[in-house]
């Protein structure tokens, strides 16, 4: 940051064009930053990743090298991805989304070929020297996480309960062969209050159901993953489908095993009115890669 500074001194130092640039320059590029994606070995598998790359604002992806590792970057808008620009878009979720899927194709593109590890959304540097000497700082640390990770992707696990889905399935079939006898007549208060008492039990039992379907997805998963993160539950836009989001689990899943993990869960609900189980994946290992940017005068992350 302090070469920019220097530079904008001599700028102002030197004789002044009548548009306010100084006399002999054309007019540059605004100052740009480097937006770092995601980091892997270094070798062939992001060297041929990063040419058939776009990044953020269309910007062309390249990789960033030291000490045997590798990160892919892109160029971005330096006002747009300073501290205060990043806080301005972050909060305007049209943004945020397209920062989001932007930064997601890279990672999983690039996850397609060799074994990465996603960088935290919205980690800027200030120059490709900056990332370089991240990767040297950092080496040892980058150097465990990959080898941990190698043969390993994600898969998302996601319990949901719906009362109203367990309200409207059929009741279950009498062991009764006869017909049942009439039910005295009631007021209309007293059934109201019966009917308030049946939807209370339909919501406990259908959020009992579903705490039992979590617990045998853990215990099935726990024969096929290696590691597993549980993410707070999903509510609201973020929540997809029907029903409360009341378990949302990430597995770290040898990929030699993905089918077979896939088999564990399937129908796992089935004939539980209520309750829904949802498979996702696999991914690059989000849940699973701590390579947050370390906070220093060269980087910044959201």
């Amino acid at each position: 940051m302090t070469s920019h500074l220097q530079g904008d001194e001599a700028a102002a130092a030197a004789p002044q064009h009548p548009l306010g640039l100084p006399t002999g320059q054309r007019e540059s590029a605004p100052p740009s930053s480097s937006y770092v994606y995601a980091i892997g070995r270094a070798g062939a598998g992001l060297d041929t990743a990063a040419p058939r790359l776009t990044g953020l604002r269309d910007g062309r992806v390249r990789t960033a090298s030291a000490d045997g590792l590798t990160a892919l970057v892109s160029s971005v808008p330096a006002d747009a991805f300073s501290e205060e620009g990043m806080k301005a878009q972050l909060e305007n979720l049209t943004e945020l989304e397209g920062i989001a899927r932007a930064h997601h194709t890279v990672v999983e593109a690039a996850h397609t070929g060799t074994t990465v590890l996603p960088m935290r959304l919205a980690t800027v540097y200030l120059d490709d020297a900056r990332v370089r000497s991240m990767l040297r700082e950092r080496a040892a640390e980058f150097d465990a996480l990959l080898s941990r990770l190698e043969g390993h992707a994600e898969l998302g696990v996601k319990v949901y309960a719906d009362p109203r889905a367990a309200a409207a399935a059929p009741a279950p079939a009498s062991a009764s062969d006869g017909p049942e006898p009439a039910a005295p007549p009631v007021s209309p208060g007293r059934a109201y209050l019966r009917q308030r008492r049946s939807q209370r039990r339909t919501q406990r039992d259908a959020y009992r159901a579903a705490g039992a379907v979590a617990d045998e997805v853990r215990v099935r998963a726990a024969a096929l993953a290696r590691d597993r993160v549980a993410h707070r539950p999903q509510q609201g836009e973020l929540a997809a489908g029907a029903g409360e989001n009341i378990a949302n689990e990430a597995y770290l899943v040898p990929t030699d095993r993905l089918r077979e993990f896939h088999r564990a869960l399937t129908g796992l609900a089935d004939g539980v009115p209520g309750v829904r189980v949802e498979v996702t994946g696999p991914w690059a290992p989000y849940s699973f890669a701590t390579a947050t940017a370390t906070p220093s005068a060269g980087s910044r992350s959201a």
